[in-house]
């Protein structure tokens, strides 16, 4: 394929919701990957008045760098650092009343991602999309899932008070508490990091 080909390829097949994709830079990679030899010119054409286009192939040292490379992308969990997971470690912050209506929002927006994703799983196989190619969309649905239940059973430990520690982080926020006896710290300070 030609760079824009790919580019238009990879937006048709969705792929910048799996992979976090720069289509300006395409160009560029397509560079260093001829470079390295991972890839090689096959062609160049003109389709009618269009400006010529330089189709490339992958190497024979380009199948094998990519198979190393996904090998290692399955093989190997990594720690992947999470707005949610960051949030979570600084929640303290908030008042609890406050904590618990934004995880009660993340709820809704989860359900609502789930029930979106579910329809357009259903319209794929009923267009005839075998399962190989929707593994990714699949894992997601699995990670909105479990994080939906998570955050479902985090925010009932709080409106129920089974969350421990929950006494004193509503102590922070009560009146003549820590907050309200003007301190300036965002987090309270003898709250757990």
């Amino acid at each position: 394929m030609h760079p824009y080909e790919v580019a238009r390829t990879l937006r048709a097949r969705a792929k910048h919701e799996s992979i976090r994709l720069n289509y300006g830079s395409l160009y560029g990679v397509v560079e260093a990957l001829e470079k390295r030899q991972l890839i090689r010119v096959r062609e160049t054409v003109r389709a009618g008045r269009r400006p010529e286009r330089t189709i490339y192939e992958i190497t024979d040292p380009g199948l094998r760098e990519m198979a190393d490379w996904l090998s290692e992308l399955v093989a190997a969990p990594v720690k992947e650092y999470l707005h949610f997971e960051a949030a979570l470690s600084l929640l303290p912050a908030l008042p609890p009343d406050e904590a618990l209506a934004a995880l009660q929002q993340r709820c809704q927006t989860l359900e609502i991602e789930i029930a979106v994703h579910d329809g357009v799983v259903c319209a794929a196989r009923a267009h005839g999309l075998p399962r190989l190619f929707a593994l990714e969309g699949e894992y997601v649905q699995v990670l909105r899932r479990a994080e939906l239940g998570y955050v479902q059973r985090l925010a009932e430990d709080i409106e129920s008070g089974e969350l421990t520690g929950i006494d004193q982080w509503r102590s922070w926020y009560a009146p003549g508490g820590e907050r309200d006896a003007g301190a300036h710290s965002h987090v309270p300070p003898d709250a757990p990091s």
